[in-house]
């Protein structure tokens, strides 16, 4: 059994911001008096490393070509012991926004795939960058006049693969209910974490990650789906003892995150063994996937997964052009690829690669 992407929608805040602005904002902003001459010297360098161009933020308030002030929320810092904003002022930004970016989403799905919200019988949500009861489904729920019945599932703090993570589980309610219909939404607003200081692992952070949304809708695939995109597997796999290589932590000033320059070389390492297992376990090799929708949670880790599948780089421009063009969305990436592929008529199957906290690889197999 498969589950039939009927369709995908994307979505990103309004305003964005070139990336050498970007640099520019962070040395103002975030990095107190009390930063080196060096220190600001490696901002933009790590910026223009990151592979991003422009990035979208529900924190901007007006475009690149204004004179007014860009943002409000994040204060030049005015010591070392500045932080920013708290963990609450962050969450209100949140709970403020989320549900207009899922709305938007969601609508693009059900307008490509031509579903009814009436026949909507499951949602699962995505995000690991913010938490609200009642959440953003709730809200959706709401404003597109989805029935009442809609069986809810929170995919909650998972990482960059969460919407791998969401597809499998919409997979399973398909699988067992013929007539279910299931709509997965990931939303993440990755920008309301900036991190004061100059510790090169958060201006790492900073200069990767942005804010934007996406959807799929979808159904049991029937033996008339003609030429659709259907989700036939999912596998998973832990690296062994790497769980300080990735992590994602609630503080006090936002969610922090640590990204080991090791974990390219862990790819490297771990990666094609697994993925030849699996992709034998659905009859296939490496050199027959059609095309591939690799996470870009940066270009080191992308290269290395091209080292380490052993396949030709020009796969992977489909996921630099979503990273240069959005930065870094955390789970929506992977689904922005996607409807990337399937715009260009890509050849399938195509293998979808996410990676997260754990260190743990997601995969999913679309034929």
């Amino acid at each position: 059994m498969s589950f039939e992407l009927l369709g995908i929608g994307t979505t990103t805040p309004e305003y964005s911001i070139e990336q050498a602005d970007a640099a520019v904002h962070a040395q103002e902003m975030s990095c107190g008096p009390e930063i080196t001459d060096q220190q600001r010297r490696l901002i933009p360098i790590l910026y223009r490393r990151a592979g991003v161009k422009t990035r979208h933020s529900i924190l901007l308030e007006n475009s690149a070509d204004s004179n007014q002030e860009r943002q409000s929320f994040y204060r030049p810092s005015e010591s070392a012991l500045d932080y920013g904003p708290t963990t609450a002022d962050r969450m209100q930004e949140y709970e403020k926004h989320a549900s207009t970016l899922a709305i938007a989403a969601v609508s693009q799905a059900l307008e490509a795939g031509s579903v009814d919200v009436a026949e909507i019988t499951h949602l699962v949500t995505v995000s690991c960058s913010g938490f609200s009861a009642p959440g953003f489904d709730i809200q959706l729920m709401k404003e597109l006049s989805f029935p009442t019945t809609v069986s809810r599932t929170q995919v909650g703090f998972m990482g960059c693969h969460g919407a791998l993570n969401g597809l499998r589980v919409a997979k399973a309610f398909t699988d067992s209910d013929l007539e279910a219909c299931v709509v997965v939404c990931a939303v993440e607003l990755c920008t309301l974490h900036q991190q004061y200081g100059s510790c090169p692992d958060k201006i790492v952070a900073n200069a990767l990650f942005a804010d934007g949304a996406a959807a799929v809708v979808g159904k049991q695939a029937t033996g008339n789906s003609g030429e659709s995109w259907n989700l036939v597997a999912s596998g998973s796999t832990v690296v062994p003892d790497s769980e300080e290589m990735m992590s994602w932590r609630i503080g006090n000033h936002g969610f922090e995150m640590t990204l080991s320059p090791q974990i390219p070389d862990l790819i490297n390492a771990n990666l094609r063994s697994w993925l030849e297992h699996w992709l034998a376990q659905q009859g296939l090799t490496i050199p027959e996937v059609g095309c591939w929708a690799i996470h870009p949670g940066g270009p080191r880790i992308l290269n290395a997964v091209a080292e380490a599948a052993g396949f030709d780089e020009s796969l992977l421009t489909p996921s630099r052009d979503i990273l240069a063009e959005f930065g870094n969305m955390s789970s929506p990436t992977v689904l922005f690829i996607l409807k990337k592929l399937q715009a260009q008529n890509a050849a399938l199957p195509c293998v979808m690669l996410g990676f997260g906290p754990g260190l743990t690889i997601e995969a999913a197999l679309v034929r």
